[in-house]
């Protein structure tokens, strides 16, 4: 161990052992003297540096630090700055009007060179679900000078202006590509003829305008309804129309009175007065009763429904003459 230990101290330092057995050690070389220190390799190495500065910020330098990091002053600083600096040059730069006017041309010229760009002109316009005179009523109502900007078209303000017109239910519009404005129109069909006493006019069947007529003959297939106010009940006049299919061509047609009730018009003058409530049920009992006893066949002018408890039939002037003679008949025993 002893050996291991001179092994490791530095030759300078090692001391001269005698190297027979009875050396003394006064034969090991010169004693150092005393008070003589042993210089060591690493003695510098613990020797104290220069004072070093404290790494802790200052008060002002602390608090500036934590107003920076307030969420607040950093969104001012991130986006507040640049904006008011932004705006500062703007301002100044149109503080002009002529560097606005100019500003504007341009702006303009852009604009126009991109909406006139022959991919964005629309040339024609079709349309499609319309008949022939509802077309030229919508090239009347939609007067477009072609070819104009898709950009100058509100084709929202255009599909308004086509559903405003009576025989149009409803109808969309787009701008298909190759420049064409496509209308598609769903036209109201007329269900009705309704007289007034403006003439003829043409309903659908939520009693809408569809169109007028010059005569009846124009669209004989039609029911007739008249009266005013009939335009309101168009679809309770419609149930009245099938419940009466038995009757076939006898019915003429159906006339409102009073803007509260019908009634169901027949030929050779006769009339079925319907009630307020329940008109189809009052029409089938009396289509029931004539099935079974030929009531409309024989001499009745009106049949009143009005009261449900206890109809009343009026006979025409020839058939009450009649049953006037044979009761004055049978009265006299002949």
């Amino acid at each position: 161990m002893q050996s291991l230990k001179r092994s490791l101290l530095p030759v300078r330092f090692r001391p001269q052992l005698p190297t027979g057995s009875d050396a003394g050690f006064e034969a090991a070389g010169e004693v150092p003297p005393a008070g003589a220190g042993i210089r060591l390799e690493g003695l510098s190495r613990l020797k104290q540096g220069p004072k070093k500065s404290d790494p802790a910020p200052s008060r002002l330098s602390y608090r500036l630090q934590r107003w920076m990091l307030t969420p607040g002053i950093r969104l001012g600083m991130r986006i507040g700055v640049p904006f008011c600096l932004v705006f500062a040059l703007g301002s100044g730069f149109l503080a002009s009007e002529k560097r606005r006017d100019a500003l504007n041309a341009f702006v303009a010229d852009v604009r126009a060179s991109i909406q006139e760009r022959p991919e964005f002109m629309v040339k024609l316009m079709a349309i499609d679900g319309a008949g022939t005179n509802l077309a030229e009523d919508i090239r009347e109502v939609v007067p477009l000078d072609f070819p104009v900007s898709s950009f100058d078209l509100d084709v929202e303000q255009i599909r308004q202006v086509i559903t405003g017109l009576d025989p149009v239910k409803s109808a969309t519009v787009r701008i298909r590509p190759g420049g064409v404005l496509q209308v598609d129109v769903v036209e109201r069909q007329p269900a009705v003829t309704w007289r007034t006493r403006g003439g003829l006019e043409m309903l659908d069947e939520t009693g809408a305008h569809v169109d007028d007529l010059a005569s009846r003959a124009e669209r004989p297939d039609l029911p007739l309804i008249a009266g005013e106010g009939a335009d309101a009940h168009v679809d309770e006049a419609l149930r009245l129309i099938r419940a009466a299919r038995p009757l076939g061509e006898r019915m003429r047609g159906l006339v409102r009175i009073g803007e509260r009730r019908w009634d169901v018009v027949l030929d050779r003058g006769q009339r079925i007065l319907l009630p307020v409530e329940r008109p189809v049920q009052a029409l089938e009992r009396v289509l029931a009763v004539n099935e079974v006893q030929d009531l409309l066949e024989r001499g009745v002018a009106d049949i009143d429904m009005r009261l449900g408890a206890r109809p009343t039939i009026r006979m025409t002037e020839a058939a009450a003459t009649e049953w006037w003679r044979v009761r004055s008949t049978s009265g006299n025993g002949q």
